[in-house]
């Protein structure tokens, strides 16, 4: 009971405050700048859509997973990001308006391209394509979460400028809090399942979290994209939303098995979303060193 309480009521608040930080740290135009420069939003969602299941889908073959784990990892790479990734970019001195607006846009189109990609993962895997619906309630919470708090903090700002500039370092450490507890709460919740799982997915998952945090940077970059952007991009096809895809495996296809996957990957992308941020954040620092020496 307790652990429903918490990661039922307790955690989605905790989101919701930090979501409420970001949003006072934040300006329409921010927003308006992204939509005046949409080749970051493109390259975030062809990442996303067009790139991401194959890379999953290679993966799969090349460590010959058994079917239910290839499915479970298919499902990962069609779930979009969620509140983390953004928390994740803010911590790196990402820009998180892209990042809001890639997980607006990733969730809305996900409830086109998840049921396709795992009906497509069904029916290659198992030999039985499955009719899945599209996780409709599941992105009306991500929205409740992450798009509320956020006008709610930029409506703040406007009014209160300064409370929003005292509130800023505060939320920050609420973040890396909330964080921890998050990773706590995915090994608890998820240990019986890391134990039995690990071994046999736990490698592809870290390279298809790799693989994705590392395409979601170098392309933006090498395409001349502005590196906070970069890192946004980085973080949202890289962090994905386990808790959806957890919950599909387990309440529409009703296989514990599809759901290990997720629940792998769901704590290996805190560590290395964390180690990437801290990379990020010292490079920076050292920068800054230099042109002052």
């Amino acid at each position: 009971m307790q652990a429903t309480l918490l990661t039922n009521l307790m955690l989605p608040l905790a989101l919701g405050v930090i979501m409420l930080g970001l949003g006072l740290g934040l300006t329409v135009e921010d927003f308006r700048r992204v939509a005046r420069y949409p080749r970051a939003v493109l390259v975030g969602l062809a990442l996303q859509t067009l790139l991401l299941p194959w890379v999953a889908f290679a993966l799969a073959l090349a460590f010959r997973l058994p079917p239910e784990l290839a499915v479970g990892l298919m499902l990962v790479a069609a779930s979009p990001g969620g509140a983390t990734a953004n928390i994740y970019s803010h911590l790196a001195r990402g820009d998180v308006a892209l990042n809001i607006t890639l997980t607006a846009i990733n969730s809305v189109l996900c409830l086109l391209t998840l049921p396709v990609i795992l009906d497509l993962a069904l029916e290659y895997f198992l030999g039985a394509g499955q009719f899945v619906p599209p996780p409709t309630r599941k992105i009306i919470e991500v929205a409740v979460i992450i798009l509320l708090p956020v006008l709610l903090g930029m409506t703040l700002r406007g009014l209160a400028p300064a409370l929003a500039a005292r509130a800023e370092k505060p939320l920050r450490l609420l973040a890396v809090l909330v964080l921890a507890l998050l990773v706590a709460i995915a090994v608890a919740q998820s240990w019986q399942v890391l134990a039995s799982y690990f071994a046999a997915v736990g490698l592809a998952c870290l390279l298809f979290n790799l693989a994705s945090m590392g395409a979601g940077y170098a392309a933006p970059l090498a395409l001349r994209l502005p590196r906070r952007q970069a890192i946004a991009i980085a973080m949202e096809i890289g962090i994905h939303n386990g808790t959806l895809a957890i919950f599909i495996a387990l309440n529409v296809l009703e296989n514990a098995t599809i759901a290990a996957p997720a629940a792998v990957y769901s704590l290996l992308m805190f560590l290395t979303a964390a180690a990437f941020a801290w990379w990020l954040v010292r490079s920076d620092a050292q920068k800054r060193e230099g042109a002052v020496a």
